[in-house]
């Protein structure tokens, strides 16, 4: 079985790597909206969407697609779009407790399987320097919430978490490897 990646973000690349498996990246192209979608079920409605785009499976492949967003509130922080919406975000995050979910979508032709994780993030309160810091330092676009927990703001900022530290960084990776091995008996 030939396990397919279909997701342009390093960190989920570095992750699946790390976590010993031989897999290939595909590209998916596919708009990332939700409207009329309860924020619990966002994360994993879009990483299924982002499944349903690809449309080249063939018998003896597994495409893993995931989605991660930022909820504060009732709100879904997404990638900001502008520096000024990556300030807006980061103001809203700082000094609060909010949740990171990240949807996985695990499909072959025969079996789809959709799950997510939620972990709850204490975030300490962050000056406007430090904000614009981290932005100018970092580049937080391609970022849900405008953050990388695994960059400055979260060795500087996050307070504790409750929940899966690289749910966080954008794959749930325990319960992953659990649905591959138990679910499509992917074998290493």
């Amino acid at each position: 079985m030939q396990l397919l990646l279909g997701s342009n973000s390093p960190r989920r690349n570095e992750l699946l790597s790390q976590m010993g498996f031989d897999f290939k990246k595909v590209s998916i192209e596919c708009e990332e909206t939700f409207d009329n979608v309860a924020v619990a079920d966002v994360a994993k409605y879009l990483a299924e969407k982002k499944s349903k785009a690809y449309t080249s499976l063939s018998d003896e492949d597994l495409l893993i697609t995931a989605d991660t967003v930022v909820i504060q509130g009732n709100n879904i922080l997404n990638k900001p779009s502008s520096v000024e919406h990556a300030k807006q975000m980061l103001k809203m995050l700082s000094g609060t407790t909010h949740f990171v979910r990240t949807g996985v979508c695990l499909r072959t032709l025969d079996q789809t399987i959709v799950f997510d994780s939620l972990t709850e993030v204490i975030m300490d309160e962050l000056t406007d320097e430090e904000i614009e810091f981290y932005i100018q330092k970092y580049n937080p676009f391609d970022k849900a919430g405008s953050y990388g927990i695994q960059e400055w703001l979260g060795l500087n900022k996050i307070n504790s978490i409750n929940g899966c530290f690289y749910n966080v960084v954008g794959l749930p990776c325990s319960q992953l490897y659990k649905r591959l091995i138990d679910d499509f008996g992917y074998a290493k």
